[in-house]
Formats: C-alpha cells, sequence, structure tokens
C-alpha cells in the first residue's frame, strides 16, 4: 500500500518540483513503484517528465471537476515510475469546487484507490495555500518541506506550519511533517549555514541531514526533460536525493 507524500511550502522556486522529481526517480532507482502528482497548475512536472502540457486532453483538472477516472490519465515514464500531468485548467479549479460539499476530499477520494499499485505517490503542490494545497495535505500521509536557506523563507514557513495543524485538527489527525529539507544551500556563504543551525535548533530530528546545494544542474536537467538523477548520475545533488530515498525507505521499513 503506497505512502502518499505531499511536497510543500507557500513559497515558490524553492525546489518542490526538483525534489518531486528526482526524489521519485531516486525511489523508482530503488525497485519501489511511485506515482508522481502534477497539482500545479504551472505544471512544471509535467513538462519536467516529458509531456507537453498544452497538448493534454485530459489531466487531473478533468480528476478533481469532473470526476474524471484518475487510472484513465495515468502515463508511464520511465521504469516504476509514473506521473498523473496537469495543465493550466488546474488553475480554474479553486474557484470552480468552492461550492462543492467536501471540496477539500476531492484529491484524497480519487487517490485513495491507486495505494494497492504504488509503494509512493509523491504530491507536487502549488506555491500557495489554497484549496489544491489544502486537498494535498489532506490525501496525504506525510509532508516534505523544502525549504531554502535564507532566513526570510524560514520566517515564511510558520505560516505552511499552521496550516498543518488545521488539517490535523479538522480532516487529517493522522497527518504526520516527515521531514524538512534544505535547498538551495550556497556551500560557501556563512549565512546559509546560520539558518540551517537554526532551523535544527528548532526542529531537531524532522531536519533531514542531508541538504541539495545550488547547483546550475537542476537547471539544465528539466531542459533535457529527464531528472537529474538521469541528466548526471554522479552529481552531488543527485547522490543528496538518493540519500533522501534511503531515508524515506528506512522510515517505512522502522515503522
Amino acid at each position: 500500500m503506497a505512502t502518499i507524500i505531499t511536497v510543500a511550502n507557500q513559497k515558490g522556486g524553492v525546489g518542490k518540483t526538483t525534489t518531486v522529481v528526482n526524489l521519485g526517480a531516486a525511489l523508482a532507482e530503488q525497485n519501489r513503484r511511485v506515482l508522481l502528482v502534477d497539482l500545479d497548475p504551472q505544471s512544471a512536472l509535467t513538462t519536467i517528465v516529458g509531456l507537453n502540457s498544452d497538448e493534454l486532453e485530459e489531466s487531473i483538472y478533468n480528476v478533481l471537476v469532473e470526476n474524471k477516472p484518475i487510472h484513465d490519465i495515468i502515463f508511464d515514464i520511465s521504469p516504476n515510475l509514473d506521473v498523473v500531468p496537469a495543465n493550466i485548467d488546474l488553475a480554474a479549479a479553486e474557484m470552480e469546487l468552492i461550492s462543492v460539499m467536501g471540496r477539500e476530499t476531492i484529491l484524497k477520494e480519487r487517490i485513495d484507490s491507486l495505494r494497492p499499485q504504488y509503494d509512493y505517490v509523491l504530491i507536487d503542490s502549488p506555491p500557495s495555500l489554497g484549496l489544491l494545497t489544502l486537498n494535498a495535505l489532506t490525501a496525504c500521509d506525510e509532508v516534505i518541506i523544502p525549504l531554502q536557506a535564507e532566513y526570510l523563507a524560514m520566517r515564511g514557513m510558520r505560516f505552511l506550519l499552521e496550516m498543518i495543524d488545521r488539517v490535523q485538527d479538522k480532516v487529517n489527525p493522522n497527518l504526520q511533517i516527515r521531514g524538512i529539507l534544505g535547498t538551495m544551500y550556497k556551500s560557501r556563504t556563512l549565512h546559509a549555514e546560520e539558518v540551517m543551525t537554526e532551523i535544527r535548533s528548532i526542529f531537531g530530528d524532522k531536519v533531514f541531514p542531508m541538504v541539495i546545494k545550488s547547483s546550475i544542474r537542476f537547471a539544465e536537467a528539466p531542459v533535457a526533460q529527464v531528472p537529474l538523477l538521469q541528466y548526471e548520475p554522479d552529481h552531488e545533488g543527485a547522490q543528496a536525493y538518493r540519500q533522501l530515498a534511503e531515508v524515506i525507505i528506512d522510515g517505512e521499513k522502522a515503522g
């Protein structure tokens, strides 16, 4: 049965999609069956895995708004790795679902049927704390929070933590924060190290031991429409995501 993990942060450009794609690829390398779900209207995840969002006849939008069976829009990307794509239509979903009864549980109702088919489902949430992110948090078991190693990014995280608390109280009491992942880490700056030190002092072992260092390779890999793990398998960023995958797998074994 799949563990469903949402990768969330209301701030854009912190590595959510990069984390979903590369963690998914790393888990697939370990012979885990992985489904990626693009829940961001910008559809960056969809593009990175090689699909043209503008040419999609149906996407996650049709699943949420029109009750399209989610099984019908799953694309096989590579061994052990599938994707549910998004396109710009998803931008209208929040408005169209606002008056729907039980609107916060729609994704959960659609995605629970996939649990027997996969080991992990990774959801790429949008850079906001709206209805789509609420659906992602309601549908998942765990949250990974990519956090840019900068002071202002750390301050902004409290709004996401407050939303997670509300979701736990109201609709998903079993929701857990799997961990906080330092991203876009600039190893030559004292500021980045100071931020990570403070994050670890606050959140302790909820902070993953590895960090994702800034690298131009993370920008180059999407142009090639592959994860960094395929674009440059030996890059330290690829190795960091493999380490993250090992931590996730070990956590499931311990559980």
